[in-house]
């Protein structure tokens, strides 16, 4: 059967009208569309050779599984989603949050998890280091391995709490200074050399702990750059001369709690401090010092710190009571801590109640259990021998299990015991 010829067809571009006449045999379609790749649509009883099959069928089928190629033919394969499954997937992306929607949400992550996002993409490590997220961090009693501190100082750590932790080589990749404005690095292991690669990048600490290290002249050359520093706890320490410690005392000028006791001082190192120490201190220690320590090196300090509230002046066993003179022009003294000045007798002590600020007063090892009670009757006003340590300049006084320093707590601490 023959189809009809085509009749005329007028042209878009011009007037005349052309005619075409073809003429084509059923029989050859078969062979000519094999011959291209194509197969024939077989038609159906109802006629619907053109009718999307979704419309053919009333329920709903579920998709068929494509048919797997062969290696051959696996060159380019293009493959829609369904409407359908466009809208089951549709909602809120995480990609499509914007970043102060994710800093939110990132603070309220520990420490641990903070880190392991960091990991997720480029994104996400800019973000979860973002200086907001690193204001204070508490990494006490770990083992950190080379190169830690160096990537988390930066970041904008502005309370740094590390006591009694291993701290491997900083690693600093930049030489820009640090934000770190409260430190605690008591009783820590670690290298001068390493210590002061830190300490060289502050300028803006305002408290200072490295109770029990190993320090340097070049230390406390790098100490004396924060004209801020308000406390500094030095209980222990050792490794510096006479002279570093006079120029560190004459640049931090608005110290207001000093803790010297108990350094590897000889009597030049004394002299140096009591000769240099800033007037505006009002709690000071300077315990531990035996010998080195002489009554006319008390009259020197209190002349020099006439605003003095807290002295401790325990196991410095040159001490008299021909002291106590000196004392007394302290007119805002409140505590005062002379434990084990074994020169001074019970009896003596007495003469300090006339000191009508002192509201403390720590004598143990140079009274007995007796002379306390007869003590305490004769002043009846004081608090005698209630507390053995001070905590002057001291970090974290009490419990050990707080994550605070200086008051200022710590947000950021890792829950599993091991290091990074």
């Amino acid at each position: 059967m023959h189809r009809k010829h085509l009749r005329e067809i007028p042209s878009s571009s011009s007037n005349v009208s052309t005619s075409f006449t073809w003429d084509w045999d059923s029989s050859k379609t078969s062979e000519f569309l094999s011959s291209v790749g194509v197969s024939v649509l077989k038609k159906d009883k109802l006629g619907n050779e053109n009718t999307p099959q979704d419309l053919l069928v009333s329920s709903p089928c579920p998709p068929q599984k494509r048919p797997k190629v062969k290696e051959k033919e696996k060159d380019f394969v293009i493959v829609r989603r369904s409407r359908l499954l466009q809208e089951a997937e549709s909602g809120v992306f995480w990609d499509t949050l914007p970043d102060e929607l994710l800093l939110a949400i990132f603070a309220y992550l520990p420490l641990n998890d903070l880190l392991k996002v960091s990991l997720v993409c480029k994104r996400w490590h800019c973000l979860s280091f973002d200086e907001s997220l690193w204001q204070s961090l508490d990494l006490t009693g770990r083992s950190l391995l080379p190169g830690v501190i160096g990537q988390l100082l930066p970041a904008g750590v502005t309370v740094f709490r590390c006591p009694r932790s291993c701290i491997g080589n900083p690693l600093f990749k930049t030489s820009k200074p640090l934000r770190v404005q409260h430190m605690d690095l008591s009783n820590c292991t670690v290298s001068a050399a390493d210590l002061q690669s830190i300490l060289c990048r502050c300028e803006k600490l305002q408290n200072l702990s490295l109770e029990g290290l190993v320090l340097s002249d070049d230390i406390t050359k790098s100490i004396a750059k924060n004209p801020s520093l308000m406390r500094l706890n030095l209980c222990g320490c050792s490794g510096f001369s006479a002279a570093a410690l006079k120029l560190m005392l004459n640049s931090c000028s608005t110290l207001e709690e000093l803790n010297l006791s108990w350094c590897d001082f000889t009597a030049t190192h004394v002299k140096a401090a009591v000769n240099h120490i800033t007037s505006k201190v009002t709690h000071l220690n300077l315990s531990g010092y035996r010998q080195n320590l002489q009554i006319p090196d008390i009259k020197t300090l209190v002349e020099r710190c006439p605003f003095l509230v807290h002295l401790d002046l325990s196991d410095s066993v040159m001490l008299k009571p021909e002291c106590f003179q000196y004392f007394h022009r302290l007119i805002f003294l409140q505590h005062l801590c002379l434990s084990r000045c074994y020169q001074i007798s019970p009896a003596a002590l007495v003469e300090l109640g006339e000191i009508p600020t002192l509201k403390t007063l720590q004598v143990f090892g140079i009274v007995t259990h007796r002379s306390l009670q007869l003590l305490r009757e004769t002043l009846p006003n004081m608090k005698i021998n209630c507390s053995h340590f001070t905590s002057i300049a001291r970090p974290t006084v009490g419990s050990k299990k707080n994550h605070e320093i200086w008051g200022i707590k710590c947000r950021l601490t890792l829950s599993n015991p091991n290091g990074l």
